[in-house]
């Protein structure tokens, strides 16, 4: 009979195919660190920019919004013919990945929240509403500053503390370089599911509380406290992906 370990260390090295989203203001460019050395490890990975983001940010428009990103993911797997797929992302992009498995599901061997948020109750989009359903004022006086009324800008809003810490100073000019604009409404669209989006699928929560400025509030993490998540803490920033390639991967890798 194999160990426990040793089926662990089969799991670590079996080829394995990953959807890599980036979260808001980045692109797939912020995967590439660590898709390299998951290809190097003979894993296969996919980590495209959303439509109006990174390499693709000519693509935007005022429609942009969560469904378009959900159907972005949806079309990977569907034009490459994956299966078996662990689904990884970052931040915001929650939304997408639980929008992409509820379509997908039957495609999907795990779902992956890094330090994302993660839909659940009441919490289905990421934008906070008032009782009656709407935007919260907080968002709609933020609006007022949003480029051609529907772009956001990281930063008008955060500092670069938000992603990494001062002391990254080789990691803070790339995102300097390559930060976007970002549609709003990839963020204001309410998720809808009809299939239960993660729950019932192997799922993973991946919390960053090397984070310093602002740690990911519980509002995003909480529903992944419960039971039938593995959760997992690194010692890492919010874009640990860029300053920490190496045990992300790893981290990955181990994912069964």
């Amino acid at each position: 009979m194999a160990s426990a370990a040793g089926t662990q260390a089969k799991a670590a090295g079996e080829p394995k195919t990953f959807i890599l989203v980036h979260g808001t203001w980045l692109g797939g460019w912020s995967w590439q660190y660590v898709r390299r050395i998951l290809e190097r490890a003979g894993h296969d990975v996919y980590a495209p920019s959303l439509t109006g983001c990174g390499d693709r940010s000519h693509t935007t428009s005022p429609e942009v919004g969560l469904g378009t990103h959900i159907e972005d993911i949806v079309n990977i797997i569907d034009f490459e013919s994956l299966d078996n797929v662990i689904l990884v992302g970052h931040s915001f992009a929650g939304m997408v990945i639980t929008g992409v498995a509820d379509a997908r599901r039957d495609r999907i061997r795990r779902i992956v929240f890094f330090d994302a948020l993660v839909p659940a109750g009441n919490r289905m989009s990421g934008v906070s509403r008032t009782p009656e359903g709407e935007l919260s004022e907080y968002f709609v006086k933020r609006m007022e500053k949003f480029v051609d009324g529907y772009r956001m800008s990281f930063f008008d809003s955060y500092p670069m503390e938000m992603l990494v810490p001062d002391s990254e100073t080789e990691i803070q000019a790339l995102l300097k370089e390559k930060i976007t604009l970002h549609p709003m409404r990839a963020w204001s669209d309410e998720l809808e599911l009809q299939n239960g989006g993660w729950n019932g699928l192997p799922r993973t929560y991946i919390h960053c509380v090397g984070q310093q400025y602002s740690m990911t509030s519980e509002r995003m993490v909480g529903p992944a406290r419960g039971p039938g998540w593995q959760f997992i803490e690194l010692d890492i920033p919010r874009a640990g992906m860029l300053t920490h390639p190496q045990l992300v991967a790893e981290t990955f890798a181990n994912l069964t």
